[in-house]
């Protein structure tokens, strides 16, 4: 008898965010009245096939303890292995979930911590398109905007967007096969399906939300605020 799928959520969350211009890392950063990787937890909490969810975070953090005593989030554990690296965090966070019986079939599901604007359905819909996929998959958009090539800050040519998608998260992908994707890519791919490609595979795009933006730069966090509060969620939604 065949054992059933496990969907297990991986978070790396050791980053610090310099790009978004705030004083601590990006992820603790007050949103709509809330630290805002609360809103990313609060929306994965909502998919009733993840099994649990790691929080993979730098050695020396001292924000997410204090976070999740106040905001007890109990599917989610916090691992402080973090790296220098998005590739190393997740390889840390992949370690930790074989060390604690995860098995080479079992699902992971990687997701930015600052794409806090994700929605429950929209991961829903990345299981059920994956889980009978051979390779894995990854919620992504079509390029919508024309594409230029620069040098030197000038357009030397533009590019054929028909072809061209944006990746998001989470991506989804066996914890074997993610493993040693990894292990061969090294710490310089930016997201996983990089690291799956390096393997000779091709990830299913599965089309998500032009709201599933990663909160990157400063003005970021007020058009994620307006979102957040155009959904209801404020601070007295958290528990």
């Amino acid at each position: 008898m065949t054992a059933p799928d496990h969907y297990f959520a991986l978070l790396p969350c050791a980053g610090s965010g310099q790009r978004a211009g705030t004083v601590q890392p990006k992820q603790y950063q007050p949103l709509a009245g809330l630290p805002l990787v609360l809103h990313t937890l609060r929306a994965l909490a909502g998919v009733s096939a993840l099994t649990r969810g790691v929080l993979v975070v730098a050695p020396d953090d001292t924000h997410m303890g204090p976070l999740l005593s106040q905001y007890p989030q109990p599917r989610f554990e916090t691992v402080p292995v973090g790296g220098a690296t998005r590739a190393a965090s997740v390889l840390a966070g992949l370690r930790h979930l074989v060390s604690q019986g995860a098995q080479p079939s079992d699902w992971v599901l990687v997701h930015d911590a600052a794409r806090c604007l994700v929605r429950a359905e929209d991961v829903t819909q990345l299981i059920e398109a994956c889980r009978g996929d051979p390779v894995g998959g990854l919620l992504a958009l079509p390029l919508a905007d024309t594409l230029k090539m620069a040098r030197h800050g000038r357009v030397q040519g533009t590019l054929d967007r028909s072809d061209k998608w944006l990746a998001q998260t989470p991506q989804m992908f066996r914890c074997g096969l993610l493993l040693d994707a990894l292990l061969q890519a090294g710490a310089a791919v930016t997201d996983e399906a990089s690291a799956i490609e390096h393997l000779g595979h091709s990830p299913l795009l599965v089309r998500g939300s032009a709201h599933n933006l990663k909160v990157t730069y400063p003005e970021d966090f007020a058009l994620a605020e307006a979102l957040l509060q155009a959904r209801g969620e404020q601070a007295g939604d958290a528990r």
